[in-house]
């Protein structure tokens, strides 16, 4: 084996059975890296099973920010016999394979660079097998030059209320991993490079679900109701841990039906409400969706998106659901849909749609998935001064109706209790007091009151976000992405726009860009432009049908020109939207 050398961006991946701690290490490094110095990212993929299969987390570490994934192993750490064979066709001769020595590896693998370590064995000194993902983890931290202390650190976050036995034993398996570490760095046979910067340790380092949380928290979420549904339970476990310090209720209901009914009771008593689920969960939830729509009751609806249909594939990640959310519910009232791509654009979205669904007094839908939920990388702060809990509540008098006609399709709102009035609702057709009706004229003028509320809410629409390859005003292709597939493209058009083998191709580099949808629904008016200026459009999305592209046809009569569509239930990789733009000529 020859010197393997790692510069700037170094991919690790960890993988083994399913109840072997790759979460644990992928917690324990993420941390020990940020606090070293380095920029992180880690994503997973795991397979719908408690014990056994294999599961895989890959950890980039670089010396620049990173948003997303790639397909590239620099070292690959197996800690399962079945560890190699799950990734092999990721595998290739400039990876490093680290493994436990007891593993039988298959002659595939045996031309590869192997290095084999006593991680069983020395765990099972230690207490048990459970040890070794904490070994791996001090083994590449070691590797990655990390301070033994900054590690250590780390160890004592996760596992003091474990107790002093477990936090000591957890302590000397990280102490031997080191020692494993500098073992493989004395052979010469691996050297890194990374440069560090001390300011990252003061970073903040969070999830995806953690930044939906952090913004329903700066939304003044009260309450939230839901069914446990990957990849949605995270952001309910988030709320639930976080209740009591920011006088949030959480409640886990029977089911989604109930689930979504009690967040709009909840909502109808004054409450700002979320329910969180995954797409067959929302599809039990459908009827109330209605209901909000009906007796015009906000709620906040977060749809974790996975592969379906029904059950489908539970662990892993999809953009299918779109459709199912845009229409949803019998008859016709307004809705808005964000699809954030990123931690930022998650809280500031997911706090605006509280005070829109209260403004509006309509159910807002926040589209995820289970690769953007999961998803860990370090940034300097979440601009959370800019936001605002807006009250749009009023005090009721004695002539109060619930929904009195408005030029603008907005009723003032009042909730039971708050004034003398009387708040009543109902999910039949009702008249301007709530009260039942079947006057036709009047079921005319309250479609029309619903309905009229959309020419307010397009002002208030998310314009799309023009993103260049490189510096220059006109553009002639345009990728389009929604949702996760943010980090991928915006890295991908990074790498693509900074490298440029003649004239001729930078010159044509400038006049590609990438539009960031986040706001599905309803588009912003300046979407249309945007499309029109192009002379090639192309879409990537996580579906097989091309859903947004579809919606951009009806809303603005304009074919995408091409569509890229991936739904195995991984998502773009860095890799696979480079080798889009290289050959955008015969795209």
């Amino acid at each position: 084996m020859g010197l393997k050398e790692f510069n700037e961006d170094i991919s690790i991946v960890l993988c083994g059975e399913a109840g072997q701690g790759i979460q644990t290490v992928e917690n324990i490094l993420v941390q020990a890296l940020k606090m070293g110095g380095y920029h992180v990212f880690s994503t997973k993929e795991y397979m719908s099973r408690v014990r056994g299969g294999e599961n895989s987390t890959q950890i980039r570490v670089s010396s620049k920010k990173i948003r997303a994934g790639v397909d590239r192993i620099d070292i690959m750490v197996a800690l399962s016999e079945g560890a190699l064979n799950h990734l092999k066709k990721r595998i290739s001769s400039d990876t490093l394979i680290i493994c436990d020595k007891e593993l039988s590896i298959n002659t595939d693998f045996e031309r590869y660079d192997i290095i084999r370590i006593p991680f069983l064995e020395k765990a099972r000194k230690m207490g048990g097998p459970i040890f070794s993902n904490v070994i791996a983890a001090g083994t590449i931290s070691c590797l990655l030059d990390v301070t033994k202390k900054d590690f250590d650190a780390c160890i004592r976050a996760m596992f003091t209320r474990k107790g002093e036995k477990i936090l000591e034993g957890d302590l000397n398996a990280g102490s031997e991993g080191y020692s494993l570490g500098k073992v493989i760095i004395g052979s010469g046979k691996i050297s890194t490079t990374i440069t560090k910067d001390p300011h990252i340790s003061q970073h903040l380092l969070i999830n995806g679900i953690e930044s939906f949380g952090l913004g329903c928290i700066a939304g003044g979420c009260r309450f939230m109701s839901s069914y446990p549904m990957t990849p949605s339970s995270g952001l309910q476990i988030f709320i639930a841990q976080q209740a009591h310090e920011f006088e949030m209720v959480f409640e886990q209901a029977e089911d989604e039906i109930a689930a979504i009914n009690m967040a709009i009771g909840a909502s109808y008593a004054g409450a700002r409400s979320l329910v969180a689920t995954s797409g067959s969960g929302f599809a039990l939830m459908v009827e109330a969706v209605g209901l909000s729509g009906m007796i015009e009751t906000p709620v906040v609806i977060y749809v974790g998106q996975r592969p379906g249909p029904a059950v489908g594939l539970p662990t892993r990640t999809a953009q299918e659901d779109l459709d199912l959310v845009l229409y949803a519910g019998p008859g016709e009232f307004p809705r808005i849909i964000f699809a954030p791509g990123n931690f930022q654009d998650a809280m500031q979205l997911t706090a605006r749609a509280f005070n829109l669904a209260d403004k509006y007094q309509i159910p807002v839908f926040i589209l995820s998935d289970q690769y953007l939920a999961d998803i860990y990388y370090n940034l300097p702060d979440l601009d959370v001064e800019s936001l605002e809990v807006e009250n749009h509540i009023i005090k009721t008098d004695e002539d109060y109706m619930r929904y009195t006609l408005t030029p603008d399709g907005i009723s003032p709102r009042g909730i039971p209790g708050y004034g003398d009035g009387l708040v009543l609702v109902d999910a039949d057709e009702h008249d301007e007091s709530g009260h039942i009706t079947e006057d036709l004229d009047m079921r005319t003028k309250m479609v029309n009151k619903r309905i009229k509320k959309m020419d307010k809410i397009l002002d208030d629409a998310v314009p799309p976000q023009l993103i260049k390859a490189c510096e220059g005003e006109e553009y002639d292709t345009l990728i389009i992405g929604w949702g996760s597939t943010y980090g991928p493209i915006k890295e991908a058009l990074e790498k693509w726009g900074e490298t440029s083998s003649n004239k001729n191709k930078a010159s044509h580099k400038n006049k590609v860009a990438f539009l960031y949808f986040k706001q599905l629904y309803p588009l912003h008016p300046e979407t249309q432009s945007l499309l029109e200026k192009a002379e090639k459009t192309i879409i990537l999305e996580n579906n097989a049908k091309g859903q947004f592209a579809n919606l951009l046809k009806l809303q603005f009569g304009q074919e995408i020109d091409k569509k890229i569509l991936k739904y195995n239930g991984m998502p773009f990789s860095v890799e696979e939207v480079l080798e889009i733009l290289e050959n955008l000529e015969e795209v």
